[in-house]
């Protein structure tokens, strides 16, 4: 089962850290992500740009504006994250647990349900929805 682990931080806090902490925090997701790759469960890892690069569409009222800025009512924002084809959750907890975070925060653990198209299904139906 694919399981995406979204990292969730303080963007001050990351940024007041010194570049040694820095260091260490890189080099830490580069040993999550041999294991990961070893164990055949790596997809991908991203990190995001910062908040202030952001932008939103936003549904409702106004149906159509885009916004500056993400609009999130959280006091940690979404930092980066990673994809892997974990056997269990439990998997994908160990995985959570090795992400390296010295300024604090949390790392979110959830299942990835997926669509299929015609062209993915053997049996060359429409779409279909895929969490299990």
């Amino acid at each position: 089962m694919l399981y995406t682990l979204l990292i969730y931080a303080a963007e001050e806090r990351v940024e007041a850290q010194s570049r040694e902490v820095l260091d260490e925090s890189l080099a830490g997701h580069g040993r999550l992500q041999e294991k990961a790759k070893a164990d055949g469960a790596f997809i991908l890892a991203n990190r995001l740009m910062s908040t202030a690069t952001a932008g939103s569409f936003r549904h409702g009222p106004v149906e159509g504006a885009v916004l500056d800025g993400p609009f999130a009512e959280t006091k940690e924002q979404l930092l980066g994250l990673y994809v892997m084809d974990c056997k269990t959750r439990e998997q994908a907890m160990e995985y959570a647990r090795m992400i390296p975070m010295p300024f604090g925060g949390c790392i979110e653990v959830r299942p990835i349900g997926y669509y299929e198209g015609p062209d993915d299904r053997a049996d060359g139906k429409s779409l279909s929805f895929r969490g299990d």
